[in-house]
């Protein structure tokens, strides 16, 4: 479908931004949906954005709470039901292998950095799976490798709140989300094939960003690390 101009939204197509509209009207109806932090996301420029992930409503919930449409990766293991596939390629989303080969990863970086030339948006979940229990998990080092290859901010998030959506209690209780929006920062630059610790230690400084964003019992295995934040 041809793109529109939709000011903030620079990037949606018409239909995503019907689908969005009517999300949206349904989500201040059931959820109490509070987004801080607008003012953190460049208005034109490309970025990044890393975020905690608890439920399959996550990566909507982002969508809405931005001015502007993300691109989101995900594992190609998504990707194998039909239906699902079919929502997927309409959402802008990428397949990721995680274990794929060195090839198939470059392919990814490759597909990253053409999306961000273009001025847009990249989404992902350096955790690399939802966690169950609501608590922050340690993250994967896909998304510091990606971040460490192309230089634009990276824009970190905390959603509070998604882990009480369970079963169907939650519907007339009406439960808080808090979806919220961090400053921007980079991480270095790194010429040449990365190797573990410092794959490792840029993963931690992506993490330490989103774990700030979140209320203490939600910071899982970041809770007491002393470089919290930096």
């Amino acid at each position: 479908m041809a793109r529109v101009d939709t000011g903030g939204n620079k990037s949606a197509s018409l239909s995503q931004r019907i689908v969005l509209a009517i999300i949206r009207s349904v989500f201040r109806v059931i959820f109490c949906w509070k987004v801080k932090g607008k003012e953190n996301i460049p208005s034109n420029d490309p970025f990044i954005v890393i975020a905690n992930h608890v439920h399959l409503l996550d990566p909507i919930l982002l969508e809405l709470s931005l001015p502007r449409w993300i691109n989101f990766m995900a594992k190609d293991e998504l990707f194998r039901s039909p239906f699902l596939r079919l929502i997927l390629r309409w959402a802008q989303v990428f397949s990721v292998q995680r274990q794929g080969t060195i090839k198939k990863k470059q392919q990814a970086l490759r597909r990253a950095r053409d999306l961000l030339g273009t001025g847009q948006i990249l989404g992902m979940f350096p955790e690399g799976s939802r966690s169950r229990d609501g608590k922050l998990r340690m993250g994967k080092p896909g998304s510091a490798v990606i971040a460490a290859r192309i230089d634009v901010a990276i824009i970190p998030i905390g959603i509070v709140g998604t882990d009480k959506i369970k079963g169907i209690n939650w519907l007339w209780k009406r439960p808080g989300i808090v979806v919220n929006i961090g400053e921007p920062f980079k991480v270095p630059q790194i010429e040449g094939k990365l190797n573990r610790p410092q794959m490792k230690s840029l993963t931690d400084l992506m993490m330490r960003r989103i774990s700030a964003l979140l209320p203490p019992e939600n910071r899982g295995v970041y809770l007491n690390d002393e470089k919290h934040g930096d």
